[in-house]
């Protein structure tokens, strides 16, 4: 069996991150996961997108009333940030494959969507006759990625009810969003604050979730917020906390692996997927 490709931020290393081109580029490629982030709007939706605001490196405000950048996403209503226009690539020089070439349904639409959107939108793919039969068989199984992108340091990033130990607005509308969509056993909610993750295992004990980490936590630490997946910066992971995450039935997913080098390596290591910018290269392991 291979390995779990995840398609971080869509096909951030192929398209605009976060966008429906870049999410379309990861199902062309057939992957396994498509790996996105969520962060709460004004108006208490879940829009996808990795920053805590939106800033002028990324795109700018096309449609709509102009809006001084950078603008924190809580501050900004969905109607508003469908007025920002996500085409600018932030690193060319790490992300020298990412283009803004037109894909075949979302066409150069680089605008953001919420999670209802991309759920929608991969029912549409599933069912185009632009796609081959294994593209939309792929696509009606794929699964979704969702971290909750809280932060213990800046509880302003999302700004709700969140009190640390029960699940606030923000995990509330994420989880009616999987919910509605009936989509539970295709989604794994992931986050670095465990405490997010904590809180919805206590209410939603049928979804999967993930332990991020930019350090090495116990296996303990994990399992007791409810975690079934370990998901480190890939240079933590070594042959002995690999071993001992399996040991208690974790899996290991670690992120974000973008060069053939480094997928082998960790391969030959034995995780059980992985995280990557450039799905192109990936899917060669899956």
């Amino acid at each position: 069996m291979g390995c779990n490709i995840h398609g971080h931020r869509g096909a951030r290393g192929l398209r605009p991150e976060s966008t429906l081109p870049a999410f379309e580029v990861a199902l062309d490629l057939m992957v396994d996961t498509l790996e996105l982030d969520l962060h709460l709007t004004a108006d208490d939706q879940v829009i996808i997108w990795h920053d805590e605001a939106l800033w002028a490196e990324k795109g700018a405000f096309t449609t709509g009333t102009p809006i001084e950048l950078p603008a924190p996403m809580r501050s900004l209503s969905v109607e508003q940030i469908k007025g920002f226009r996500a085409d600018q690539n932030p690193d060319p020089g790490r992300f020298d494959q990412q283009t803004t070439a037109p894909t075949q349904l979302a066409g150069d639409n680089f605008g953001l969507i919420t999670l209802p959107e991309l759920f929608a939108f991969v029912d549409v793919y599933a069912s185009s006759e632009q796609k081959s039969k294994e593209q939309r068989s792929n696509a009606r199984n794929v699964h979704f990625n969702i971290e909750t992108k809280r932060v213990v340091a800046h509880p302003e990033y999302i700004g709700d009810d969140f009190d640390g130990e029960s699940v606030g607005t923000f995990e509330r509308v994420l989880l009616e969003a999987i919910d509605s969509a009936d989509l539970v056993d295709r989604c794994i909610v992931q986050s670095f604050d465990f405490r997010s993750l904590h809180a919805i295992s206590r209410i939603a004990d049928d979804i999967r979730l993930s332990a991020l980490s930019e350090y090495v936590p116990t296996v303990e630490e994990m399992v007791a917020v409810g975690a079934s997946i370990w998901s480190p910066y890939y240079p933590l992971v070594t042959a002995e906390n690999l071993d001992a995450a399996h040991q208690r039935g974790l899996e290991v997913l670690p992120w974000t692996v973008n060069t053939k080098p480094e997928m082998e390596a960790l391969v030959e290591l034995g995780v059980d997927g992985f995280i990557t910018d450039r799905p192109d290269i990936g899917v060669q392991f899956g």
